[in-house]
């Protein structure tokens, strides 16, 4: 049998990492085996509807890489592929009806204020209310009456309150529940929409889904789910809830925490590359067989078995992120990556800088786009910064040696004409032979005086080299000044 998995995110903003880490596990999964992913759009709680987010959705998946076989835009046979669409067929209150007739499930006509009085119980840190089948024994008449006035009403799942209910995980097993703890869930709302718990049902088995791919917040409701499948005769998918992904304090993911975000688009409109982003997030709950880390998505592809996936909570660890953006930049070619690194330098030293010279100074030491600025700044400005600078234990410089290196070498560069790093690295070699020292000893405080930084993305010669002769000279003379005065 051919597996068809589906990702069915609700339009409701810019997608967190979380739920694109459910479509790319979907996404694997059927991909890993020649299977079909497809996109379902699940719009059925309108009230939590963005315009505009149906897009976001698209541009996330076409970012990261997820092309699906089927969807609103790619009929494969199963459509419509948009929940609220599929109302409009009348497929959700068609097969709720049918509950009703087998007496799986009936209609409620309570209000709110009879809601109001009902006992409720905290269930995963939300305080709900649980229903007292009342609706269930209102005489036929009465039902009829109702439908024929228009009284609002509910589609109520009936579940027993004797008995269990097992329903199998492909990583956590055979999970049962008693069914006294199933309330009577609501399949169609008041406003003829069903709810996200129905239509998930409803598509998944119209649509031939073979494999359900979710959180494990979802486990809880899971055996509601093995009722309905049992309730109309279908053999249910497979199911296989992932773990959770907390932030660094081993909270789940808000969409943000301090200043890290956990929304997708805005990891990358931060400068992080979305390939780097996919890779991380395929770690998140999965492990390959082989003790690596740097995937490709062709590569995830042929690795990845869902049986890898763990049961323990995985930490979004935004430095390793950092650390694999880092690589996989480094990895790049370097004409993308200019292209992505050009405005960021323009931004940090506007026009008169060789930014493709400067570009290939940094590209192997960031780990965003944002670090340029920091790495490149003094080429625009020479930073204030303290002569202690100049003191370097394993250079065996210091203060007074610096001083004496840079009064020596200014007059040889005044002469000098040929200002590429090449040229001005043999001149400078030349001093360093005729005096006996190593090479630090010289260039450390050179590379002091013209960028005022300790850590620089480039030595001496080659950040000479971008400044040119008349800025190089400059910074030289004011560092001796520095020093005199010091």
């Amino acid at each position: 049998m051919k597996i068809r998995t589906r990702f069915a995110p609700s339009p409701t903003g810019k997608m967190h990492v979380g739920n694109l880490r459910t479509g790319l596990y979907a996404f694997l999964i059927s991909k890993h085996e020649g299977g079909d992913f497809m996109l379902r759009i699940e719009d059925t709680d309108q009230e939590r509807y963005v315009e505009g987010a149906t897009d976001i959705i698209y541009r996330t998946l076409d970012k990261a890489g997820l092309k699906h076989d089927e969807g609103p835009d790619k009929d494969g046979g199963y459509g419509p592929y948009v929940q609220s669409e599929r109302m409009k067929t009348g497929i959700y209150m068609k097969y709720a009806k049918e509950l009703v007739e087998k007496g799986e499930a009936y209609y409620c006509f309570c209000d709110k204020e009879r809601l109001a009085t009902l006992k409720s119980e905290v269930v995963e840190g939300k305080e709900i209310s649980i229903y007292d089948k009342h609706c269930l024994y209102l005489p036929k008449e009465e039902i009829e009456a109702n439908l024929a006035a228009g009284k609002p009403f509910v589609i109520r799942q009936n579940n027993p309150k004797e008995g269990s209910t097992t329903f199998h995980d492909e990583l956590y097993g055979d999970i049962t529940v008693d069914n006294a703890e199933l309330d009577d869930m609501i399949l169609i709302k008041s406003d003829g929409y069903p709810t996200y718990n129905f239509a998930n049902v409803v598509d998944d088995h119209t649509m031939n889904i073979t494999h359900v791919v979710r959180g494990n917040e979802y486990i809880s409701s899971s055996p509601r789910y093995q009722r309905l499948y049992d309730a109309f005769g279908w053999e249910s998918p497979k199911y296989i809830h992932l773990p959770l992904i907390t932030d660094e304090n081993h909270k789940k993911l808000a969409k943000r925490s301090g200043n890290t975000s956990y929304m997708f688009e805005e990891l990358v409109e931060s400068g992080f590359l979305s390939e780097a982003v996919v890779n991380y997030i395929a770690l998140l709950g999965w492990s390959p067989e082989e003790n690596r880390e740097i995937f490709s998505l062709e590569e995830l592809i042929q690795e990845f078995d869902y049986k890898r996936i763990s049961k323990s909570p995985a930490v979004f660890d935004n430095v390793k992120l950092r650390w694999m953006n880092g690589e996989y930049i480094k990895a790049m070619d370097f004409d993308r990556f200019y292209d992505m690194a050009e405005p960021y330098l323009k931004e940090a030293l506007g026009d008169g800088f060789d930014l493709k010279k400067i570009a290939a100074m940094v590209k192997t030491r960031i780990e965003i786009f944002p670090d340029i600025a920091e790495l490149v700044d003094f080429f625009k400005e020479l930073p204030e910064y303290d002569t202690a600078m100049y003191t370097h234990k394993k250079m065996k410089t210091d203060s007074v040696s610096s001083l004496q290196v840079l009064q020596d070498v200014l007059p040889i560069l005044e002469k000098q004409e040929d200002y590429s790093n090449d040229g001005l690295y043999q001149t400078l070699l030349a001093y360093v032979n005729e005096k006996g020292v190593k090479n630090g000893y010289v260039m450390w405080p050179i590379r002091t005086a013209v960028s005022g930084k300790q850590m620089t993305p480039a030595g001496a010669t080659e950040i000479m080299e971008i400044l040119g002769k008349e800025e190089t000279l400059r910074r030289i003379r004011k560092g001796i000044e520095m020093l005199q005065n010091a």
